[in-house]
């Protein structure tokens, strides 16, 4: 039989234009705001490749010129923890400022509080021959060919950092799970969830509140909530050993499966 060698060469670039994305602070604070998690959450679900190159912090004119350096390093440092938790790519030699009060103020103070996020989006490009992938098994065959036991993991299913509100990208998944629940009204299921890059220790509620999410996106939708359960299992049954070496191991045990009860 014979054998090829397939080998797969990837130029990555960068648009030559950097992007930016300005996030606001409350008065004296550097905590991030419910506002500046929505805009922030709301970039990260456009669902592009992006890597942050440089992020600059601002204040206002009231304080003093080191208090004010001091609290826009962190401004900054809290952007950069979020983004970071949310798996947004940052250079490894990402430029850091705080430029306090010492640029061109505007006369509006709010707007002077912030943070200026300037990112870029990565490009790949194939230049050799690639082997084809093989497409994934739709969920409707593997839950047809599924026994009372197995589970299913939903691929693709992907919620806002820190909370149980699935991005918009992510709703075709959902759907999709309503249509098999809907085709196969002896199906029934339990809905488990899970996350990854916590200490087994750590109480997280985010895995039982996801689970429950996609739960109740099937009950408002009509289906009869004695054919599902779910559950939150946290970090106590990954994938791939606490703590994850890489960010795919990461993606792996941050996941939402059903169990199939019935069939």
């Amino acid at each position: 039989m014979r054998k090829y060698l397939f080998l797969i060469v990837f130029f990555t670039f960068f648009a030559q234009a950097q992007e930016k994305l300005n996030v606001y602070f409350d008065f004296d604070k550097y905590n991030l705001n419910d506002e500046a998690i929505r805009k922030i959450n709301s970039w990260i679900a456009e669902g592009k490749n992006y890597q942050v190159t440089k992020l600059y912090g601002f204040c206002d004119w009231k304080g003093s010129n080191s208090y004010n350096d001091t609290l826009a390093l962190k401004r900054v440092n809290e952007v950069y923890n979020f983004l970071k938790e949310s798996d947004i790519e940052v250079k490894k030699d990402i430029e850091i400022r705080g430029f306090g009060e010492d640029f061109e103020q505007s006369k509006n103070q709010g707007e002077n509080r912030r943070v200026t996020i300037i990112f870029q989006e990565k490009k790949e490009i194939i230049v050799a021959d690639k082997k084809p992938e093989i497409p994934k098994e739709p969920l409707k065959d593997k839950v047809k060919s599924a026994k009372k036991g197995d589970l299913i993991k939903l691929d693709n299913i992907y919620f806002y950092n820190n909370s149980a509100k699935v991005v918009p990208k992510s709703e075709p998944v959902l759907y999709e799970l309503l249509c098999i629940m809907v085709d196969n009204p002896k199906l029934v299921i339990e809905i488990h969830g899970h996350i990854c890059c916590k200490s087994p220790t750590q109480e997280d509620p985010i895995s039982s509140a996801r689970a429950k999410a996609v739960y109740n996106y099937l009950i408002r939708n009509k289906i009869d909530r004695k054919r599902m359960t779910f559950k939150g299992y946290g970090v106590s049954r990954p994938i791939y050993p606490i703590p994850e070496k890489n960010a795919l191991e990461e993606d792996e045990n941050r996941r939402v499966e059903i169990l199939i009860v019935e069939n």
